[in-house]
C-alpha cells in the first residue's frame, strides 16, 4: 500500500488509542466517585454500618439526585455505593502522582468497571470475592463473562480454597500463586450432546476444541504445547495426553486424562512423564514440571499414600 494508506491507518489506530484512554479515565472517575458517594452516605448516617433506613435519608437523597442527574442515582444504586464503600474501606489509601489520596480499590478501574463491582458486591465472603476480582484482572473478563464464571462455581471448585488466604491484586504479579491455588475439582468439560459414547480420545478432543475454556478451567498462565507429543524410551514410544507450559509457574505441565477411576498404574504413568520432562525438557531456569491427572473418580486414601508435591489429581464433570 502507498504512504497515504499507511498515514490513514496510523490516524485510525491513534484515534482508537485515545478513545481507550478516555474510556479508562471515565471508568476511573466513575468508580472513585461512587466510592466517595458511599463514604458520604455512611458519614451522613453517623458512620453506622447498619444504619436504620427508616430515617429515609437515602430515599430523600435519591429523590433529588435522580431528578437532577438521572437513574444512575436512584435509591438502589445509592445503596450499592454505600455497600461499595463499606466493603473496601478497610484497604489503606494510596497516593496518586499529584499527592491526591484515593482508595486502593480505585486502582482496579484499569480492569473492572462499575458493572463488575455490582456483580461482585453481593459476594459476602472476602476470599471468594477476591478470587473473582483476581480472575477479572488475570483474564480481562467482561461483566457477562464474570457472571458465567461465578455461575460455574469456579471458586467452590478450587482444590485448595480452604487453605489459602486470597488478597485481591491490582495488576501486580501474584507472588504466592501455586498450582494448588488454580486447579479445580471437578474440571468442567463441555461435550456435544449428540455423542453416543464417551472415550478418553473424545474427552481430549472436546478439551482441544475448546482450548480457551480448558485453559480457563486449569487456571492462569497456561499455554498449549501439544497433544500426544511422542516420548521415546527403550525403543518404546509414549504419548502424554496434553502438554502445556505455565508462564506464572515457569514450568511444563503434563495432563493425563482417564475415563474411569484413577489407578496406581495411572499415577505411575504421570510420575514417569514428569520425571522425563524434568530430565529431558526442563531448562535450568525452569521450575520442576507439574503433572495433573483428570479422571472420573479419585480414591483420596490412595492419593494420600502416593502424594507428591508436583503432582495433583482432579476429576472431570461433563456439561
Amino acid at each position: 500500500m502507498d504512504k497515504h494508506y499507511k498515514n490513514i491507518k496510523n490516524l485510525i489506530e491513534n484515534n482508537l488509542v485515545e478513545i481507550r484512554k478516555q474510556e479508562l479515565n471515565v471508568n476511573y472517575h466513575t468508580i472513585k466517585t461512587n466510592y466517595e458517594i458511599g463514604k458520604e452516605i455512611v458519614r451522613a448516617q453517623s458512620n453506622q454500618k447498619r444504619a436504620k433506613y427508616g430515617t429515609g435519608l437515602i430515599n430523600k437523597y435519591a429523590i433529588f439526585l435522580e431528578k437532577e442527574y438521572g437513574a444512575k442515582y436512584k435509591r438502589s444504586n445509592l445503596m450499592l455505593m454505600r455497600q461499595f464503600y463499606l466493603t473496601f474501606q478497610k484497604v489503606h489509601a494510596l497516593r496518586g502522582q499529584l499527592g491526591e489520596s484515593f482508595p486502593k480499590v480505585v486502582t482496579l478501574s484499569r480492569f473492572l468497571s462499575w458493572s463488575h463491582f455490582k456483580i461482585l458486591l453481593p459476594i459476602k465472603e472476602e476470599d471468594k470475592r477476591n478470587y473473582y476480582i483476581n480472575s477479572c484482572v488475570e483474564h480481562n473478563f467482561s461483566s457477562r463473562q464474570l457472571i458465567n464464571y461465578i455461575k460455574s462455581n469456579a471458586y467452590e471448585r478450587l482444590v485448595n480454597k480452604d487453605n489459602i488466604e486470597l488478597k485481591y491484586i491490582d495488576g501486580d504479579a501474584n507472588e504466592n500463586i501455586t498450582i494448588l491455588n488454580m486447579i479445580k475439582d471437578p474440571i468442567l468439560i463441555t461435550i456435544n450432546k449428540s455423542i453416543d459414547k464417551i472415550t478418553e480420545k473424545a474427552l481430549k478432543k472436546f478439551m482441544l476444541e475448546q482450548i480457551e475454556k480448558t485453559m480457563l478451567e486449569l487456571g492462569i498462565g497456561f499455554y498449549y504445547g501439544g497433544s500426544e507429543i511422542p516420548i521415546k524410551v527403550n525403543n518404546k514410544t509414549l504419548r502424554p495426553d496434553l502438554v502445556f507450559f505455565n508462564t506464572e509457574l515457569n514450568c511444563h505441565v503434563i495432563i493425563e486424562l482417564k475415563l474411569n477411576e484413577l489407578t496406581i498404574k495411572d499415577i505411575g504413568q504421570i510420575e514417569f512423564y514428569v520425571k522425563y520432562y524434568d530430565s529431558n525438557k526442563k531448562k535450568p531456569f525452569h521450575n520442576p514440571t507439574i503433572g495433573i491427572t483428570i479422571s472420573k473418580k479419585v480414591d483420596k486414601n490412595m492419593i494420600e499414600v502416593n502424594k507428591k508435591d508436583n503432582i495433583e489429581h482432579s476429576t472431570y464433570k461433563l456439561v
